[in-house]
């Protein structure tokens, strides 16, 4: 055991290091999933049929080929077509790519799941379909969306594991260097766990701040001060005192 932990005491730098490249890869990865699920999931309701023809095709793609595959045709493949790629930059698009093709879906999801009465009473006001996107339509898809999302910001920071397959020295990569210092799979791969669980929860956290964020500015919960000081909203005070 003794080795064990000074094997890992050892390996620090090199999993930090790791933990760097796969935060890199998750902020990276996430922002790009992000704009194209907004913009794909908006431009999949439009009217015209061969824009949402294109938008339908990019996401039935993406969602139905595997990372794996994708990845290693931006690494491996293209550069035989004679385009060369930075690994850390295969990586962001193969992960933007892929969940940015789920995250489409949900998107398009919020977005129809606002009531049909307020974009009427939007188009009465002589709102243009950006003034309705951007202040009816969005706030409320936003709070919406947000904890699926979230979900899969979760799965898109797991997913950077397979980063390892391209020579991407991330965290995965430095826990099979620290099994084979150790020779422990059960050590190694243990701390490697729950290196990913605190990084995912933390994910988690900030997307429960967001969450909180977004519905408080619809009036539907308590402010993110509020959330933050852990005191209880005024709302629950009252039904409290009231029951």
């Amino acid at each position: 055991m003794n080795h064990n932990i000074d094997a890992l005491v050892d390996a620090l730098p090199s999993i930090w290091q790791g933990i760097v490249v796969t935060l890199e890869l998750t902020v990276g990865g996430g922002l790009l999933a992000f704009v194209l699920a907004v913009v794909l999931g908006t431009v999949v309701r439009l009217r015209s049929l061969p824009v949402r023809f294109v938008a339908r095709v990019l996401i039935e793609f993406f969602r139905g080929t595997s990372l794996v595959v994708q990845l290693f045709w931006l690494f491996y493949v293209l550069p035989l077509l004679g385009y060369q790629l930075d690994p850390v930059l295969c990586g962001i698009l193969a992960l933007g790519l892929n969940y940015g093709a789920y995250g489409a879906e949900v998107v398009r999801g919020a977005l129809d799941a606002v009531p049909r009465g307020q974009i009427e009473a939007a188009v009465a006001l002589n709102f243009s379909t950006v003034q309705r996107l951007r202040r009816v339509v969005f706030p409320q898809a936003w709070a919406m969306m947000i904890p699926s999302l979230g979900n899969l910001l979760i799965h898109l920071l797991k997913g950077t594991a397979f980063a390892m397959f391209i020579t991407m020295q991330d965290l995965t990569a430095s826990i099979v260097d620290l099994q084979k210092t150790t020779g422990s799979t059960l050590f190694s791969f243990g701390i490697g766990l729950l290196i990913y669980l605190v990084l995912a929860y933390a994910v988690s956290l900030l997307i429960n701040l967001a969450e909180a964020r977004a519905k408080h500015r619809l009036g539907r919960g308590p402010s993110l001060r509020e959330v933050l000081s852990f005191r209880p909203t005024t709302d629950t005070v009252r039904g409290g005192a009231s029951a």
